[in-house]
Parts: C-alpha cells; structure tokens; sequence
C-alpha cells in the first residue's frame, strides 16, 4: 500500500518540483499540496494523509506550528520536516511540536521515501546533518555528573532500571529488534517497555528519548564519558 503524502511548501517552484519527484518514487501517491501552514492542517483534516511533507519557513502559519496543530489534532499523520534549514532556531520547534523526522532540501528521492517509511513505522527520521546538530546542542549545554561514588543514582521520573536500559540503547542507536536481542526479550516487552518510559518521561519519539538519556546523564553522546 502506497503511503498517502501531502505536500508544504510556500515556493510554488519547490513544491512542484517535490510534488513531481515523489510522483516518480514507488510507495508514494501525493494527495494534496500546501503553499502555507494553514493549508497544510486544513488539507489534513480533509484527506488524512499519512505524511506530511512540511517545510517550516511559511507564511501565515509556519511549519512548526501547523506541525504542532497536525499531531494535537490528527495523530494519525506523521510530519517530516522538509528544510533548506538546519540551525537550532528550526530544528528544536519543530521536533518539540512533534515532527519525527527532518530532512534538508539536498536529500535525494531514496532518503525522502526512506523517512517516510520510517516515521510510518513508529521510528524518527533524522538527517546526519540534524543529527549532528542534536548532539552538538546536547554536548554544549551542562550534563549531569556521572555517579562516581558506588551508590546507584536515582532513575528520573519513576523509571525502572529496565526501562532505564532500554532508554541507553536507544541512545545508543539501536533498533527494538536489537535491543531484544541485546536484553534476551521478546519484541513486544521491548515495545512496551519504550511506550512506558515515554509516558513517563513525556517523550514523543526517539529523537527526544535520545536527547532526555544525555540531559539527565543516563547516556553520553560518542566521544566522552563518563567521570
């Protein structure tokens, strides 16, 4: 079944352009296009698509705000964000309104239908530019200090230690089928195991469980460690 993908953006050229290549890519059918926020949330309430395909520079209603109004009131659409943008005054809007994926406009056809299908399976779709970003905006800010006396640290927000190791292996870049191998569970613990530790922590999606693991110092980013 072929994913059902709407279309934001406000350069008519580029939203043709995106329009004309997704129409040649397989297990994409575009269903509408938006040249603003506000078309986009209007067009989702009408079509129900599956994905947006989101810029975030509009006018009238920008991206990270008809991202957030799209999943507070169809939760059933995914947002991609795609952005000639990658600095942090666009990234973190857009993944606190609830994007779960964010691509640049240098991505090909394959990485576009590769995010799609990602965020359609429950997974974020991150650029490496965007994701270089996230740890280099995680990496500058304070990091709690490690435990270095023996004593366990308090898990935050009533996390179990199981699910508190479930969250460092998501850090650590690992798929749920991984991650039960990893821990000898079975798929669906693993499942439910994240879906506790996001209630409790008030996460979204991976991208945000990553970044919680490094802010409350549960998980360091590659190339430093714990003291």
């Amino acid at each position: 079944m072929s994913a059902r993908v709407v279309v934001a953006d406000d350069q008519s050229v580029v939203r043709e352009g995106i329009v004309m290549l997704l129409g040649l890519l397989p297990g994409i059918e575009v269903v509408g296009s938006a040249k603003d926020g506000e078309e986009a949330v209007a067009l989702v309430a009408e079509l129900s698509p599956d994905v947006v395909l989101m810029d975030l520079r509009m006018p009238r209603c920008d991206g990270a705000e008809a991202t957030r109004r799209i999943r507070r009131d169809f939760p059933g659409t995914q947002v991609v964000v795609l952005t000639t943008f990658a600095d942090d005054d666009s990234l973190f809007p857009a993944l606190r309104a609830g994007a779960r994926g964010y691509l640049t406009k240098d991505a090909g056809g394959d990485e576009i239908v590769r995010a799609i299908q990602t965020v359609l399976s429950g997974e974020a779709a991150l650029s490496p530019t965007v994701q270089r970003r996230l740890l280099e905006q995680v990496t500058a800010g304070p990091l709690p200090a490690g435990g270095g006396g023996g004593a366990e640290p308090e898990l935050p927000d009533g996390m179990t230690p199981r699910e508190a190791e479930v969250l460092v292996l998501i850090a650590e870049g690992m798929s749920n089928a991984e991650i039960a191998r990893s821990l000898h569970i079975s798929q669906a613990t693993v499942k439910s195991h994240i879906n506790n530790l996001f209630a409790k922590a008030g996460l979204r999606d991976r991208a945000q469980a990553v970044r919680y693991a490094y802010v409350r110092g549960l998980a360091r980013p590659p190339g430093t460690s714990f003291t």
